[in-house]
This record gives C-alpha cells, structure tokens and sequence, in this order.
C-alpha cells in the first residue's frame, strides 16, 4: 500500500486546499493510506481553516505541524517580525515532520505550489528519501518566487490541473517526462452542488426582480478574472433588454491593483459611470456561494488565462449555461456552443452578443445548463481525478508512466 502525505502550509482553506481535500477523502484507501501535514494555525475565518475542514475528513490521519504564518501581502516590518521570532523554530517542527516520515514509511509527498509547500516538500523527500509531488493550480510564470522554482526543478512529479497549466510548465523547461496532467473535479457527493428551488429567496435578499433576467459570476475581485469587461458587455444589452442584473459576488483583493486603491472602487465607478447602479449588485465576500449560483440565470466570468476555473464546474453542475474567455483551462471543461459561450479575449462586442444569445432564448440556457450538469457528473468527478493521480504515484514510484498524450495549444 502506498503511504502518502499531504503538504498543507497555508491556513484558509482555498480552493486548492478543497481539490486537495477531495483527494485525501476519496483516495482508494485499499490502495492508498493518507495522512496531512497542516498548520496548525487558525485563520481569521475560523469555518474556513484548513485543520478544521481537514478533521472532518474519515480515514484521514492529521498531524498538525507548525509551518509558520502566511507572511505574503503583510508590511515589511511585520514579515521581519515573523522572521525573527518564528524563522529559528521551523527548522526543528521540520526535522520532527521528517523523523515522522521516515517512521510512518511515507513513500509520497504531494503538496501545492505554495511557496513553503512545494519547497518543505521537495525538501522533506530529500531528507527523508521519499518522492515529492508538486501539485500546479496556476501557470508557469516569472512571479513565482525562486524556492517555487527550485522545487519545481527538483520534484519527481509535477501535476498541471489543466492541459494549458502543463503546457507553461514544459515552455519553462521543466522536463516532459516530470510533468502529467490531472484535471480538477468537483465534489458532488454531499448534495451542495445540487439545483435548487429557493432562488426567489435569494433575489429577494438583495431586492432584484424576480422577472430580471440574472447574469452572475464569483470571484475575488481581481482585473484578471473579468469583471471589467462583464459590466462593460452588460451595459451594451441594457438598452435592449432593460429587465438585465448583474450580481458580483466576491471581495476585494488586495493584489488587484497595487497602489491604486481597492477594485471594488474602480468597478462601482464604472458603473456608475454607464448608469447602471440599479442594474448591479455587489455582494462583498459570501459563505453561500451554491445558494447564490443557484438564482443565477446564467454564470459570466470572462476570466484570462484561468488555469481551469473550478468556479466554472460549480455553476456548470448547477445547471448555469456559461460565457467565458476562449483561452487558458477554461476549453477543457466548457464546450463552445455545448455548454456555453466562448469568446475572444477582451473582444467586449463578442461577449455582449454571446450574452445577449442566452438572455433572449430560454430553451436554450436550460438545454445548455443541462448538458453543463452532465458534462461534470460525467467527466469531472472525484473518483476519475483520483484514479488519474493515482496513476501519477505509481509512475513516480516506479519510474514507468503510462502514455500520456499532451495536444499542443495553438
């Protein structure tokens, strides 16, 4: 049986942390025995702390570690602090953490490209003489900081959640032979991605017609995930089709745009700018994601270069047609004229028509919504994402893969 163990430095359960989840819950454990390295921190969101989720999880052997606190986005003097009075202790919580890998006979260690978890990882497996797993849920790129880089130079494996995610790490010359490619699934087993029939409930909350014709789309807000470009493709149709609303659910990032103030600013002004204020409503950050998707008439995130998009799986399994950006992971779940639109890249006319498509003809987003539905029961789900990894860690343990073709990208 291979022992695996899970790396999990960071403390808010992302939605890494949930694909990561999935796998720690639904490895064959006649196959597989798993147990988590997880800081043992709490974030500031207590229900979503990742050794919290993590306990929850049946079979799963947790062993709470200290990897230190997230230091990344805080002030130069409080990263100095943490430095000084938590960087001398790490290297100990590190040896005890290897002293258990080596008596637990861990043969796997499979972390996220997060910085103390693809760099502790490749580390550990060289202490300890396992294998390590670096598991890519963005793309390659210059801003991932030297001991990412390293680490990916080093790992035995290095899994892309997407053809394209694989492809950037292959153009960054990590070694074909390294790299494998494992799609995301979404968890569908606990009933939270199921339709429902309380989306009167939900327009209500936020006083939006229930005839309004509901364009949604959830995400921090950020300028790369395309909420920009959706409020300026929505104010295009209003003219025509008054009875549209746009809800943006998803908080302020502070990263979107250093030194010029908060995006959730910039994005209210634009529309107020195009006169749309009772046309658009912000939400700020919900806990309540599938209940708000689920009033949703449609999901919109014309996101660039999105490595996949889980938050297109969950609006798909809702049954939402989707419109996004014809570039990054997004292909490989959403069907052009299937289950969906997809358009060029910033083509903000491209966008406003495919919108316009579905708002007009309703026959069409329920037989898109439910060919969305089916597409991730059938194709993206926890046991095939599974049996994909698993078929990772016999190739590191063995050093034979199975072919595994990678198309190119045009």
């Amino acid at each position: 049986m291979k022992r695996i163990l899970f790396i999990q430095s960071q403390t808010f359960y992302g939605a890494d942390s949930a694909i990561h989840a999935q796998l720690m819950e639904h490895l064959d454990r006649h196959k597989v025995d798993v147990s988590v390295a997880c800081n043992h921190r709490c974030d500031a969101n207590r229900e979503m702390t990742v050794l919290e989720r993590l306990k929850k999880i049946p079979n799963l052997a947790v062993r709470p570690t200290e990897f230190g606190p997230t230091v990344f986005g805080r002030p130069l003097l409080e990263k100095v602090w943490q430095s000084v009075t938590q960087g001398p202790l790490i290297p100990l919580h590190l040896l005890s953490l290897a002293a258990y890998i080596k008596r637990e006979k861990i043969k796997i260690i499979h972390g996220t490209e997060k910085p103390r978890d693809a760099f502790y990882g490749v580390l550990l497996a060289k202490l300890t003489g396992a294998r390590s797993v670096i598991h890519m849920h963005v793309r390659y790129a210059d801003w991932l900081q030297p001991t990412v880089r390293w680490a990916l130079r080093n790992a035995d494996a290095v899994v892309g959640v997407s053809e394209f995610v694989s492809h950037t790490l292959i153009e960054a010359g990590v070694s074909a032979e390294r790299v494998h490619t494992v799609v995301n699934a979404l968890d569908t087993h606990n009933g939270t991605w199921e339709p429902r029939s309380d989306a009167a409930e939900v327009r209500q909350e936020f006083n939006i017609s229930p005839d309004a014709l509901l364009i949604g789309v959830c995400s921090r807000l950020f300028y790369w995930k395309g909420q920009r470009e959706l409020i300026k493709a929505t104010a295009q149709l209003l003219p025509e089709l008054p009875n549209l609303h746009l809800m943006i659910v998803g908080e302020d990032d502070s990263r979107a745009n250093p030194g010029g103030g908060s995006f959730r600013a910039e994005l209210e002004e634009l529309v107020a700018q195009h006169g749309m204020t009772d046309k658009v409503t912000f939400t700020g950050f919900r806990q309540d994601i599938p209940r708000l998707m689920n009033a949703f008439d449609l999901y919109a995130m014309p996101s660039f270069e999105e490595p996949l998009g889980m938050v297109y799986l969950e609006a798909m399994a809702l049954g939402k047609p989707v419109v996004a950006y014809n570039n990054g992971g997004v292909p490989e779940i959403v069907t052009d004229g299937i289950t969906g639109f997809l358009t060029k890249p910033y083509d903000i006319d491209a966008l406003a028509r495919s919108l316009r498509t579905l708002a007009l003809d309703s026959g069409l987003r329920q037989k898109m919504g439910a060919a969305a539905r089916e597409r991730v029961l059938q194709e993206n789900t926890s046991k095939q994402m599974c049996t994909q990894m698993e078929r990772v860690y016999r190739a590191v343990l063995t050093g034979c893969r199975e072919p595994e073709a990678i198309p190119a990208i045009n």
